[in-house]
């Protein structure tokens, strides 16, 4: 292992001005900070960032918590978060938490024993106004950013987010404005703020256009492929006489396609079909899927914006980024008779 000692020994110079140069500090000339870093290099010399972290209470590491990346609006905030953080000479320690209060707790517990320097959270929601480990986080004082909506459990942390009342209400005015009269929505969990947001835009719109939500339109489904899945077989059995489905994410809404389109449904001649979040898989499935855009990259940047304001001691505000309607295949004009409806009496 090579040590400052021995870059001295090799440069003539003593342990502290090899210190100083690799520290960049101003009172070592541009010249010998130049030798002194490219000896290092050559050298194989590696900081040992334990004893930096000892001299200035640092440890370089941010704590990232997400639910996991089967989730792929994660995946874009992540890299964004890691190749900033990279760049401020940082390095992200991940953990996952499985959308389960218990494991994000523990997981929260673990990276502040690795000392980090600040967090970035995306919340597990649940209907209690308090969250003990949410607690500790704000007596610590340890700088954190929510990547996501708050709730009065995390409401005193700065958060991004992004417009998910706006994007809720876009998707539904764009099936009215094709003719659509008969929406469902499958619904993500209850305890989300995101799925209430959107279901308050799907709410809204219908209002705006002089329709009431129809109870037995709206089908409790999840943030998974299967849970569309098992939305959409219920709607077949109940015989949901819609004409267009505006899912909770892209996911839900693939799930559900897919099982629309092995019934032999045409989408979107027979159901159109919106989903949100703009990922990978709403373009590439086999019928892409007009969906809402999230600015996942944006959010992922303003996010370690909002935690470097952190680091230096300043509270910034919190992010609301605009999501952005993404038209494709799977939305048309309303059949003139709910294929659905059709569906169930050909399967009874």
């Amino acid at each position: 292992m090579i040590r400052l000692k021995d870059i001295a020994a090799r440069a003539n110079v003593s342990v502290m001005t090899v210190s100083k140069a690799l520290r960049d500090e101003h009172d070592v000339s541009a010249e010998t900070k130049t030798r002194i870093k490219l000896l290092a290099q050559q050298m194989g010399y590696v900081p040992d960032s334990t004893a930096q972290g000892l001299r200035t209470r640092t440890s370089k590491l941010f704590g990232l918590v997400i639910p996991s990346l089967a989730n792929p609006i994660y995946s874009r905030i992540l890299l964004a978060i890691q190749e900033r953080a990279f760049e401020l000479g940082y390095d992200v320690l991940l953990a996952y938490t499985f959308n389960t209060p218990e494991r994000e707790e523990v997981c929260i517990r673990r990276l502040l024993s690795r000392q980090v320097d600040g967090m970035f959270i995306a919340p597990v929601y649940r209907i209690a106004s308090e969250a003990r480990i949410y607690q500790e986080l704000l007596a610590r004082q340890v700088p954190t950013v929510l990547l996501g909506h708050t709730v009065p459990f995390c409401s005193h942390f700065v958060n991004v987010e992004a417009d998910d009342l706006l994007g809720g209400y876009a998707v539904t005015q764009h099936f009215l404005k094709l003719g659509h009269k008969r929406i469902a929505f499958l619904a993500g969990p209850v305890a989300t703020p995101w799925n209430q947001e959107r279901f308050e835009g799907y709410r809204r719109a219908l209002r705006e256009a002089g329709l009431d939500v129809d109870d037995k339109l709206v089908f409790q489904a999840g943030r998974m492929l299967e849970d569309g899945v098992k939305a959409a077989m219920q709607m077949i059995n109940e015989g949901a006489q819609a004409t267009a489905v505006q899912a909770a994410n892209d996911l839900v809404a693939a799930g559900a396609a897919k099982v629309f389109l092995k019934q032999r449904l045409r989408i979107p001649e027979d159901v159109s079909i919106a989903g949100f979040g703009n990922t990978l898989l709403s373009e590439y499935f086999l019928v892409p899927l007009t969906t809402m855009s999230q600015p996942k990259h944006r959010l992922g940047l303003a996010a370690i914006e909002a935690m470097t304001h952190l680091l230096r001691g300043h509270r910034p505000d919190s992010k609301r980024l605009p999501t952005e309607l993404i038209v494709r295949a799977s939305s048309g004009t309303p059949p003139a008779t709910p294929a659905l409806k059709r569906l169930k009496t050909l399967n009874s």
